[in-house]
């Protein structure tokens, strides 16, 4: 870890000054030890935290064992950076208090409007008290806690769950609660029209005192946000819930897409924020469906209704105080302006993939970045554009230490986790909006990793052209069996289009991909390589120049791969129009 730190930090030294800290920061450290007390804890002070970073970041959380929120804070305290000059201080209990939380409560008690006392005889009855902590200002409680905080804190309790659903309205009680919360908040308008959150319920979780599953907690509250944990099959019934009535989780999973549909008027794009438990809804454990099958369909049903994905959300914690950094938007220091020679050789671009979603962003990356080979060929990393509402600093920190080699491309479909053949044709402008505004903001003209059950109609690859005009990569994958495969390559309309490659079978099965073409030619391969180093990278394709010795195999930039790509497409006669 000390190794780690000290890399990143040495990044920071040509940064810019940004905006002064916010002044003092209340630094809280949960229990983290694994215990169902300290799940517990983490909801309820996860719902103050988001109720008290709601105007400006207040509060910071740490863990005992998780220890990525210290890389962060060690990186953004050094001088020049937004939280320098700041004073912390921890959050410890103080004269007459109990303990942390009960300190943690004298901070926030003048934002705490009541309680919320979940049922864990239901556990989305835990997701359900998330979404009204988040609309009326309350901490979450186990019963647990209840009694010990409330005689202290001398809260109203505004919900109790216990013994509240039985299964009397859908033959399920956890599909009841969902549609309690439907009713009570989303359906009047009183959560959040831009975030849904995926939330892991208190199913195992809390049993296993896994609190990473709901370090995101603050976030939800924060925006007032509608949390739920569903299946996107209704095929099979959830391993949590075996008994319901065959198609309830999806049933009740489409009213929620289609009354937060509704209540924007189909006018406003909506992220859903998590993942969906592989336990529960996939051949991990319970189910038959390939954990990549379970979440593509996720996407594959949420894309209708103007919603997309930002998906694996496991132990992020600060989001609330993140999302309090003064974003401006970002230009790219490497160049874009490539000036080499069509050529006989196979042109290999390295994508640096599945930064999509905030884990890999916040959790995985900074040990990747510190890699002293980063710099030394040309990568393009992909990043959701979406992840400047969650993690703008963070975002900013890596364009800001980037080299001249660190080139910044979309990931994941493009400003969020699509499935753009499912947008309705009505709502294709407002789609083409979306994605400009945030290919804007972050200097994005190419869009590499295009996923998608079907390949692009002309009405999608028209609305790429708009905002992702220097190149779009195809990644189609038929879980549905419709006989669906990527586009040919072709430019279209200026844009160039070409396949994207996986390469998680090693370098064998690349290189032999590659000799099925005569060295001859000018050949291109955009290769995905997910969460490795930078040197892994480099040592992955040097291994495919020994499997391929006849070939001149050439390492470059995204905007020369897409640039001599397309000059080759026309020179074939696969420009259309």
């Amino acid at each position: 870890m000390k190794t780690l730190i000290t890399a990143l930090l040495a990044c920071i030294c040509a940064a810019p000054l940004w905006a002064a800290g916010p002044g003092i920061i209340h630094k809280y450290t949960l229990l983290d030890d694994g215990s169902q007390r300290a799940y517990d804890e983490a909801a309820a002070a996860g719902c103050m935290q988001g109720l008290i970073n709601r105007e400006k970041p207040v509060l910071w959380m740490t863990g005992k064992r998780e220890n990525t929120p210290d890389i962060w804070e060690r990186i953004f305290t050094q001088k020049g950076r937004w939280l320098s000059g700041s004073r912390w201080e921890d959050v410890k209990p103080q004269g007459g208090e109990k303990d942390a939380l009960d300190a943690l409560f004298a901070l926030a008690k003048d934002r705490i409007r009541g309680a919320v006392i979940w049922d864990p005889g239901v556990p989305a009855s835990f997701d359900a008290a998330v979404t009204a902590a988040g609309a009326e200002d309350l901490v979450v409680l186990s019963p647990e806690f209840a009694r010990e905080y409330l005689p202290l804190w001398k809260l109203e309790v505004k919900y109790d769950l216990r013994g509240r659903f039985d299964g009397s309205e859908t033959g399920s009680a956890k599909n009841d609660a969902y549609r309690w919360a439907i009713r009570e908040f989303l359906a009047k308008g009183r959560c959040s029209r831009d975030y849904l959150f995926l939330m892991t319920d208190a199913w195992r979780a809390r049993r296993d005192g896994n609190a990473g599953f709901i370090t995101s907690i603050d976030w939800a509250v924060a925006n007032r946000g509608f949390a739920f944990d569903l299946s996107p099959w209704g095929t099979e019934a959830p391993g949590d819930d075996p008994d319901q009535p065959l198609g309830t989780d999806l049933e009740t999973y489409t009213l929620i897409l289609k009354t937060q549909y509704t209540v924007n008027g189909g006018k406003r794009m909506t992220e859903l924020a998590g993942f969906f438990d592989f336990n529960k809804y996939s051949s991990v454990e319970f189910g038959s469906h390939h954990p990549v099958g379970t979440e593509w369909e996720t996407v594959f049903i949420i894309s209708p209704w103007n919603v997309y994905q930002n998906t694996e959300n496991h132990k992020c914690l600060n989001k609330s105080f993140h999302s309090k950094f003064r974003f401006k938007n970002l230009k790219q220091r490497a160049s874009k302006h490539p000036a080499a020679a069509l050529e006989n050789k196979t042109y290999i671009c390295i994508l640096m993939a599945d930064y999509d979603s905030c884990r890999p962003l916040y959790c995985l990356l900074p040990g990747f970045w510190a890699d002293p080979a980063r710099g030394t060929v040309p990568l393009s990393w992909g990043i959701n554009p979406n992840l400047i509402n969650t993690y703008p600093d963070i975002v900013s920190y890596y364009y800001e230490t980037a080299t001249g080699n660190d080139y910044f491309v979309a990931d994941a479909t493009c400003a969020g986790y699509f499935n753009a053949t499912r947008i309705l044709p009505e709502n294709m402008p407002l789609f083409v909006k979306h994605n400009q505004k945030y290919y804007r903001a972050l200097d994005l003209d190419i869009s590499p990793m295009v996923l998608d059950m079907m390949p692009p109609t002309d009405t999608v690859k028209d609305a790429y052209s708009k905002f992702s005009p220097r190149g779009y990569g195809s990644m189609v994958l038929d879980w549905h069996g419709m006989g669906s495969r990527d586009p040919e390559p072709q430019v279209w309309k200026g844009m160039p289009i070409t396949t994207l490659y996986n390469t998680e079978d090693g370098p064998a099965k690349t290189s032999g991909m590659i000799r099925y073409y005569s060295p001859d030619q000018p050949l291109f391969f955009y290769l995905r390589m997910v969460w490795i180093k930078p040197s892994e990278a480099i040592s992955f394709v040097e291994e495919v120049k020994k499997l391929c010795p006849e070939y001149d195999i050439e390492i470059v930039d995204p905007y020369t791969f897409f640039d001599l790509r397309k000059r080759d497409l026309i020179r074939k006669g696969m420009d259309l129009k």
